[in-house]
């Protein structure tokens, strides 16, 4: 991923809580980790799952903005954190322009635990979106500990940007009010159940962002090559519920997904990749998943 490094950075669209000690990766056989980031997605708090530690110290103190220096899309080689700034600049500037009613939020950077309107949530749960405070949370060690260690993916840059432009898809479908019928379904699972509905719609959300990301020539992203899309594809196939089955129990049980198959991840990433237009993005319309 090539950066412009003319372009201004906005880091207060950063939010940043320091923890209190990271948490150890949840076992992927467990199915906890899959369970904790559908319960974060519908608003339900991980404590009632019993995933959460309620009674363990949690991060909700203020704290100074680490991104504050991230100003121009040069500091991004002085400072690599500044990459998440331009991540997160945009995928909000290409919303803004083409959803007319978006509400600009924030990625929060957090490490250990953090209190959020969906409860308390740990290191172990990954990047989430949280419907009740329209946040966007992000542990920066998922990238290196989970995706690309526990999970097999090459990672990457334009793998990090994929991530966090589908937990924004999630904050579209909130939105538009995709994900309040999606919760209002129940929460049943299967290949063709709401909840992986809608995580495909927000693969496709991303795709969409990752097609015209350099587009606007006051874009922080200048430019696409194949092997980031190569590498945003393979992160979306690592994350897929028969790839994380098979690794964690050596079986696929399809009627258990929450997330969609590699095949199915990949597929929505690649249609809204190849259109660029999120109108095509309606993973709930009938045979939408044929």
């Amino acid at each position: 991923m090539q950066y412009n490094e003319n372009a201004k950075l906005d880091p207060s669209q950063m939010g940043s809580r320091g923890g209190r000690g990271r948490g150890t990766t949840v076992a992927l056989g467990g199915g906890g980790v899959l369970l904790l980031l559908v319960a974060l997605i519908f608003g339900i708090n991980p404590a009632q799952l019993g995933l959460g530690d309620p009674a363990a110290p949690v991060d909700t103190g203020p704290s100074t903005n680490p991104y504050a220096q991230c100003t121009t899309g040069a500091d991004i080689s002085a400072n690599r954190e500044c990459r998440f700034v331009a991540y997160t600049n945009s995928i909000q500037a290409y919303w803004a322009k083409t959803y007319s009613g978006y509400q600009q939020t924030q990625t929060q950077i957090f490490s250990g635990q953090i209190a959020t309107g969906c409860g308390t949530a740990t290191s172990e749960v990954g990047p989430f979106y949280c419907p009740a405070d329209k946040i966007v949370y992000l542990d920066v060690s998922f990238f290196d500990d989970m995706l690309t260690d526990e999970l097999g993916a090459k990672g990457g840059d334009a793998a990090e940007a994929y991530v966090l432009a589908h937990e924004y898809g999630h904050h579209i479908s909130d939105l538009t009010g995709a994900l309040a019928k999606a919760q209002a379904s129940g929460n049943k699972t299967g290949p063709t159940s709401a909840q992986v509905r809608l995580e495909l719609q927000a693969d496709c959300y991303a795709g969409a962002w990752l097609a015209n990301a350099a587009a606007d020539p006051s874009s922080p992203i200048a430019a696409i090559t194949r092997d980031d899309v190569n590498r945003a594809v393979d992160a979306a196939r690592a994350v897929g519920d028969d790839r994380i089955q098979l690794k964690g129990t050596g079986s696929v049980s399809p009627e258990s997904w929450t997330h969609g198959s590699a095949a199915m991840r990949k597929k929505w990433l690649a249609t809204g990749f190849n259109s660029g237009d999120p109108n095509r993005c309606d993973t709930f319309a009938a045979g939408a998943l044929d």
